[in-house]
């Protein structure tokens, strides 16, 4: 062992010492030459056949050196170091060529790692500052026999949170809008209501002040109470060191601020960073519909759960729906068919990463696609500077260099380009990280916050996916340059434009996988194109061109109920009666928005449901003359009018799904329907429109009075053929009028609205756009270089050709049709692999069939164009070839 010690220890520092070494034993072997010299010398030979007789004793110097190298250090470590300097030599001698081989691997590889940091920082780790990200678990409820997720009510996640034995925590939190009151104006804040132990689950420690007590969770807005973010601490209160114990007026009501959450901490919703926290016991301030903490009927919370360690999500998912089915069989009236369903951050379905992961899944099979186009384009690059160097390599070969060894310096060089990219590439990362926010809209004022994580983990996964490019794009050119037949090698060789040498098919077959690579990108592009233009063009069920929405801020100007309904009424007279104006009316929740729609379990006359059904359906709270006014016409019966107030008769209008899920082909007009155990009669039946999603089935839904189900947090709907700029003006007079102390939101059109519910449509287009642009721009390049060292390498040939007969129209056609000859074929490889990928596409496509034949006809033409202009230009050259130059070209 220590034999082993002490020779390792002399092969290290004879790395470090090496041409100390090298003097010493060339010293020694020249004073081992000189005595052998002498003794021959002495023995009477000549000194010239003294030398010769002394050198054959003593064996070939060079090897001998070579074998001292070997026993003394390290071969392998001194080998690799001369590789590296030689490389950097190459790369130094030809700067055109490395520059650009470098920027289109730094392309691909800065592509794919901007993907890789969005998919971390919005996917797999999207909470800065929480510890344990990877036992995080969300968790929704189901309802037996219907799709999706529903929430979980305020009981239901007590006896959740007090019965699981294999959960460190279980803790809430509900994204909410807040108004914030700044002086004399108001501002629209992101907020979250949680559970007492939401800060403490999630190992997060506020850097003032506390956060908030188990009490905090129970009364009615008893508890009117925050913790602040940094940002907001920062931006509002200018850093206040003593800002624990003051107040602050959200929503209408003062609360006293309680702590400060630490810096970089945004909350636990992907897509907005919270600006404020309050507790449970502060729902009925911030959720419309009432107190909700002691009905087990309200499913209203979003929740998560953190896993004990060494707990797997099968065996939690075993537990909590064992405890869900105890609660089902306690409380038969509220949960009969629901249970509850645990999902990885990744797929959480309440936040945007449920919205964003088709789009992140897609992206990464492109960038993945556009990183193989970059790839083949540098092998090219590198075949074609192989061949020009096979005069070096045959020389090299000749005098003794190992093939192995050529092939370990050719690989070095490769290694070196995808090192140099790799930074490139985290730097062009680095730079997009923050690139979704700006290709998605701000919605209410709010900039959404989608901030990408360049991490270890991605600058690993970068990392290995630059080795796996080395291999891509190094091995095939060199295997290609250690394959050399020295002696015909060594031969003049002429090439020709449909020459069959090997080094032919190895150029145009890497141009194949570039041109059918882009071809399938082209043809995604074009899907996804077609599918954004359909589902923005398709009627959602009510009008967007001439509705115009926005909200009132009643809360900060500490309006009441009865206050606010006369202040509501006042406003609508004073708009219909605006030139221009056709009708207004309120309504609680706005189609396509983030925002869900109030549900309630009901029960109809004549409807018995299956036994493990228990009907639950959604429902909007609107005003009078809301269906004109949003464009959704009525079937049957009439809507509201002001007559159906609180005095009146509870009433309801249905939409057409449900009159035939639940009356089966009776008129439900003047039917009863019951609602939280008040029962109401169908005025109305309404055509089914889309709700929440432009990708929904149609599904029940209902109206119900505004004023008999009153919020002050309605939205202002307005039909006029007035432009949002107009009536922005209009708007603000006529508050003014009322009230100078009440203040509109941001007022957009329904079209808007619609754009900004398709917007992961929008930025898929776009990103895809993007890719396949670069991948086109790429695939053009390599076109462009095999043609034009192709007609290079064919002087002769055509200068003989021409010397023949041959027009120049002749030789532009044969450059021509070798180019596009190489374009159809790899098309058509591309339209095979196109038909096997884009179902992949899957949800990101509507109305639109994965095998569009438009998709490929595009495809088909954007590619041909491209090609036509990559091949025109060597085209050209070859049909203005001097043949008197041309035959004497060597």
């Amino acid at each position: 062992m220590t034999n082993w010690l002490r020779q390792s220890f002399h092969r290290l520092g004879a790395l470090f010492h090496s041409a100390r070494d090298d003097r010493e034993l060339d010293t020694e072997i020249a004073a081992h030459l000189d005595l052998a010299i002498e003794e021959n010398l002495q023995r009477g030979l000549l000194p010239a056949e003294a030398r010769r007789q002394a050198l054959l004793r003593f064996g070939g110097a060079q090897q001998a050196k070579e074998q001292h190298r070997d026993v003394r250090g390290l071969p392998f470590a001194e080998t690799a170091l001369q590789d590296a300097r030689f490389g950097f030599r190459m790369l130094r001698r030809n700067p055109g060529f490395s520059l650009l081989a470098i920027l289109c691997l730094t392309l691909g590889v800065g592509a794919t790692a901007a993907v890789f940091s969005w998919i971390e920082g919005l996917l797999f780790r999207p909470y800065p500052a929480v510890v344990h990200q990877e036992r995080l678990l969300a968790v929704t409820g189901t309802a037996r026999g219907e799709a999706g997720h529903t929430g979980l009510s305020w009981p239901d996640f007590l006896d959740l949170q007090k019965s699981c034995t294999l959960l460190d925590a279980f803790f809430v939190t509900q994204i909410t809008g807040g108004t914030l009151s700044l002086g004399e104006r108001a501002q629209r804040v992101t907020g979250s209501i949680v559970s007492s132990n939401y800060f403490q689950a999630l190992g997060v420690q506020p850097i003032l002040g506390r956060a908030f007590e188990p009490q905090e969770d129970v009364g009615s807005s008893a508890h009117p109470v925050t913790v602040i973010s940094y940002q907001l601490w920062q931006e509002r209160f200018r850093g206040d060191p003593q800002i624990i114990g003051k107040t602050q007026r959200i929503n209408g009501l003062v609360h006293t601020i309680v702590g400060v959450a630490p810096e970089g901490f945004y909350g636990t919703f992907v897509g907005w960073a919270m600006q404020f926290w309050v507790p449970a016991s502060m729902e009925d301030t911030f959720e419309a519909g009432g107190y909700k903490l002691e009905d087990r009927g309200a499913r209203w919370i979003e929740s998560y759960v953190r896993l004990k360690p060494g707990v797997t999500r099968a065996q939690a998912q075993q537990e909590i729906s064992a405890v869900a089915g105890r609660l089902e069989n306690d409380f038969p009236e509220t949960n009969r068919g629901r249970g509850v369903q645990l999902w990885p951050l990744w797929q959480t379905p309440f936040n945007n990463a449920g919205t964003l992961l088709p789009t992140l899944a897609t992206m990464l099979t492109v960038v993945i696609l556009v990183l193989l186009i970059a790839c083949a384009n540098v092998a090219n690059l590198l075949l074609v500077r192989s061949f020009a160097r096979q005069h070096e390599m045959t020389v090299r070969i000749a005098v003794g260099a190992a093939r192995a060894r050529l092939l370990r310096q050719l690989l070095t060089e490769g290694l070196i380009l995808s090192s140099l990219a790799a930074a490139g590439g985290l730097l062009v990362a680095y730079w997009c990280r923050h690139a979704l926010v700006k290709l998605l809209p701000a919605r209410g004022g709010i900039a959404m916050h989608l901030p990408g994580e360049i991490d270890w983990r991605v600058m690993a996964l970068s990392g290995a996916v630059c080795l796996v490019c080395t291999l891509l794009f190094a091995l095939f050119p060199a295997l290609q340059a250690s394959k050399i037949d020295v002696a015909g090698a060594l031969k003049s060789e002429v090439g020709g434009v449909f020459g069959g040498h090997g080094k032919a098919w190895a150029r145009s077959s890497l141009v194949l996988v570039q041109v059918s690579l882009s071809f399938v990108l082209l043809v995604g592009t074009g899907l996804l194109l077609q599918s954004l233009h359909r589902i923005r063009s398709d009627s959602p069920g009510f009008s967007t061109r001439d509705v115009l929405i926005t909200g009132v801020d009643l809360l900060s100007a500490n309006y009441d109920a009865p206050r606010a309904k006369n202040f509501q009424d006042e406003l609508i007279d004073h708009l219909q009666a605006l030139p221009g104006v056709e009708s207004a009316a309120f309504a609680r929740s706005t189609p396509l928005s983030y925002g869900t729609f109030s549900s309630a379990r009901i029960a109809v006359d004549g409807y018995v449901p299956p036994p493990d059904e228990l009907p639950t359906v959604s429902y909007n709270e609107v005003g009078p003359g809301y269906l004109v006014t949003a464009g959704i016409p009525l079937v049957s019966g009439r809507e509201f009018s002001r007559a159906d107030n609180e005095s009146a008769a509870p009433v309801a209008v249905v939409n057409e799904t449900m009159a035939a899920k639940y009356w089966q082909g009776k008129s439900p007009i003047g039917q009863r329907l019951q609602v939280k155990d008040r029962w109401m009669q169908v005025v109305g039946v309404a055509k089914t429109s889309k709700y929440q999603s432009m990708r929904e089935l149609p599904k029940p839904l209902f109206y119900v009075p505004l004023r008999q189900n009153f919020t002050l947090n309605a939205t202002l709907n307005i039909r006029t053929r007035l432009g949002p700029e107009v009536m922005v003006s209009a708007l603000g007079r006529e508050l003014r009028a009322l009230d100078p102390n009440v203040a509109p939101f941001e007022l957009i059109s329904l079209q808007e609205q619609l754009e900004r519910s398709t917007s992961p449509q929008r930025v898929a287009v776009t990103l895809t756009e993007i890719l396949g642009g670069l991948a086109l721009l790429l695939a053009a390049i390599g076109m462009y270089g095999v043609m034009s060292y192709t007609v290079s390498q064919s002087i002769r040939e055509l200068g003989l050709r021409i010397a023949l007969g041959a027009r120049s129209a002749d030789l532009f056609r044969l450059v021509m049709s070798r180019g596009l000859f190489l374009t159809a074929s790899g098309m058509a490889i591309g339209a095979a692999a196109a038909l096997g990928l884009t179902p992949l596409l899957g949800y990101l496509l509507y109305k639109v069939s994965p095998r569009d034949p438009l998709a490929l006809v595009y495809a088909f033409v954007v590619l041909s164009f491209v090609s036509l202009v990559a091949c025109f230009l060597p085209a050209w050259r070859a049909a203005r070839v001097d043949p008197m130059v041309a035959l004497r070209y060597e």
